[in-house]
């Protein structure tokens, strides 16, 4: 007897039928960035359909993504650069420009939509790390530590359902978790950068954040040559408290992220970052490649590999995920 398993296989429906992965618009998170200063959204060249907000921009975004039954919005701050500093304390004000606009987008959405706030440095320093800065020039891991808290504090003051602490600093879940408690916001959850990698795929969103880095963060980012380590800084997230566990990037890192899906009981997310959208995009402008069949692919794989939900940019754009 031949074996054919070409006959599940031989119109659309039978193929939707037995499907064994499915994305569903529910697990999608949409990144978005709003800047200060600027009375027009403002397009980033390296993100193709990507824009810096304003708060109009911004709220009309959220709603957007509610009505299309998106999961969450994921909002990045862009703070003038005169108000940034070696310690990032704009960020922490309850004027800042994330702050602002994590208000916005609960005054549009309320509940319809998670509203989840980055809960880092990167964007508010001087210098561009995701820490403050010792007297040689590394990131100093406790004292940063306290500016999150404070960070994490003021977002969930903002109405943030969710924080998101990015920075890859050793202890920062749990420090969080009890600044949270301790300020009355239990209910807030905590979304752990857990496994993220000094990438090369960054470029595109230092540009969106306007960042001010110079040199690279292999200090506290992990090596994109460890595995084992991306599933251990995941372990330790959970012992600590976390709510979800990130994965970041996503595509070449399914390995790390196939090892945390299996050993999470929380949900795991990935992060479809800047630069595998942007070589997407890129490629699909020459018309060497769908953009749409491309970014579903890619996010189908996300899934598959393991992620409960997914962070891309693509997130309102791709038609197959139904």
């Amino acid at each position: 007897m031949i074996v054919r398993p070409r006959r599940l296989r031989v119109t659309p429906a039978m193929r939707n039928l037995v499907r064994e992965t499915r994305v569903a618009r529910s697990q999608l998170v949409l990144p978005v960035f709003v800047r200060d200063g600027i009375d027009a959204p403002h397009p980033i060249a390296s993100l193709p359909g990507v824009v810096q907000h304003t708060l109009d921009s911004l709220r009309a975004q959220a709603v957007e993504a509610a009505t299309a039954g998106l999961g969450g919005i994921m909002l990045f701050g862009v703070p003038l650069d005169d108000d940034k500093d070696a310690a990032g304390s704009v960020g922490e004000r309850p004027d800042s420009i994330l702050n602002r606009g994590v208000v916005a987008v609960r005054e549009a959405v309320g509940d319809d939509l998670v509203v989840m706030a980055d809960t880092c440095l990167d964007e508010f320093t001087d210098h561009g790390h995701c820490g403050i800065l010792d007297a040689n020039g590394r990131v100093d891991n406790d004292a940063t530590l306290e500016a999150y808290v404070r960070l994490a504090v003021s977002q969930a003051d903002a109405g943030a359902h969710v924080v998101s602490p990015s920075g890859m600093m050793d202890g920062q879940v749990l420090a969080i978790r009890e600044g949270l408690d301790a300020a009355g916001h239990a209910d807030v959850a905590i979304l752990a950068y857990a496994a993220k990698y000094a990438s090369a795929f960054y470029g595109p969103f230092r540009e969106a954040v306007g960042s001010s880095l110079q040199g690279d963060r292999r200090t506290y980012q992990q090596d994109p040559a460890n595995r084992r380590e991306g599933l251990r800084e995941a372990l330790l997230d959970l012992a600590e408290g976390a709510d979800m566990v990130m994965v970041k990037p996503a595509a070449s890192y399914l390995d790390v992220l196939a090892d945390v899906a299996a050993a999470s009981d929380v949900p795991v997310a990935a992060y479809q970052v800047s630069g595998e959208y942007a070589m997407i995009c890129a490629a699909a402008e020459r018309g060497w490649i769908d953009r749409d069949a491309a970014l579903a692919e890619a996010i189908t794989g996300i899934v598959r590999a393991g992620a409960d939900l997914v962070l891309s940019y693509a997130a309102l754009e791709v038609p197959a995920l139904r």
